[in-house]
């Protein structure tokens, strides 16, 4: 297991991650000591993380900065994260920060907590995410399944974004609503805002698991092609966006009045709706 040492002989290196600038320290000593790059596959640095089009918070600058450490082998595979107080102190960020920088990369499998012990940097052949893959939906009773799936989840994922969420996951929400409506009026599906708003009421939920499983989801299973294939005219395809846009706003407005209840009910009702929608629809199962 390789890392880097600590010296008095330190040099700025900007590095760059994911299209992002992040300035890491490296080690010059008369003998270098090299770091083994970390390979970090794109499985696990993804939509949490990497392609997200809401802004930059801390709590996701922060984990872009311990991402890039742990691919240049800084923090090399197995070993312990530094202690959130340690974080606090070097990013200059609280800890409500440092947590949730984890949680996004516990949720992509980079780390994985070991209650009681700490954080440790996940090796490459320990990382198995979970993941639906589109060759899996095939037919519309696989896309149904998956519907139900997300019923069960997405519901308690609501329950605890009502109670955990933070004034920064409601602008959160409140842009992927806003790029909903964005592209419903330039006439595209808005596929990609659909997701994000869910992507965005899991990280709501502070809970690293639930962010992990909607994440492997992805923009493509939103199963928008499928349903409107079955909706003839552009108008009932508009109709049909504009009510989702509207179920999306009574999701929020329950999880910004922190009503544990209403939300569960406006998650339920709004996949229930879709799930009953596909059911409707006039695609036959292959």
């Amino acid at each position: 297991m390789v890392c880097c040492q600590q010296g008095p002989n330190t040099v700025m290196g900007r590095a760059r991650l994911l299209g992002v600038g992040v300035i890491v320290a490296v080690v010059v000593q008369p003998k270098p000591v090299v770091c083994s790059p970390l390979p970090i596959s794109p499985l696990l640095v993804n939509n949490a993380l990497a392609s997200r089009n809401t802004p930059r918070t801390l709590s996701s600058e922060l984990a872009h900065k311990l991402v890039e450490r742990i691919r240049l082998g800084v923090y090399a595979p197995g070993a312990k994260l530094p202690k959130e107080t340690e974080c606090m102190r070097e990013f200059g960020v609280s800890r409500t920060v440092v947590r949730e920088a984890i949680s996004y990369l516990q949720a992509v499998g980079v780390v994985q907590t070991r209650h009681g012990v700490g954080t440790f940097i996940v090796r490459s052949d320990e990382a198995a995410p979970y993941r639906i893959e589109a060759e899996q939906m095939h037919t519309l009773r696989d896309t149904i399944a998956l519907m139900e799936l997300r019923i069960g989840l997405e519901t308690e994922a609501a329950a605890l974004a009502a109670v955990r969420r933070t004034e920064a996951n409601l602008r959160a929400m409140a842009k992927a609503m806003s790029d909903f409506r964005v592209a419903l009026e330039a006439g595209e599906d808005a596929a990609n805002a659909d997701f994000q708003f869910h992507l965005e009421l899991a990280v709501a939920t502070h809970n690293s698991h639930f962010l992990g499983l909607t994440n492997s989801l992805r923009p493509g299973l939103i199963p928008r092609a499928r349903l409107q294939q079955g909706i003839e005219s552009a108008g009932a395809r508009l109709a049909y966006l504009k009510r989702v846009h509207q179920e999306h706003e009574s999701i929020f407005n329950a999880i910004q009045n922190q009503d544990v209840d209403s939300a569960r009910a406006a998650v339920r009702t709004h996949l229930a709706n879709s799930r009953d929608r596909l059911r409707k629809s006039e695609i036959k199962p292959d």
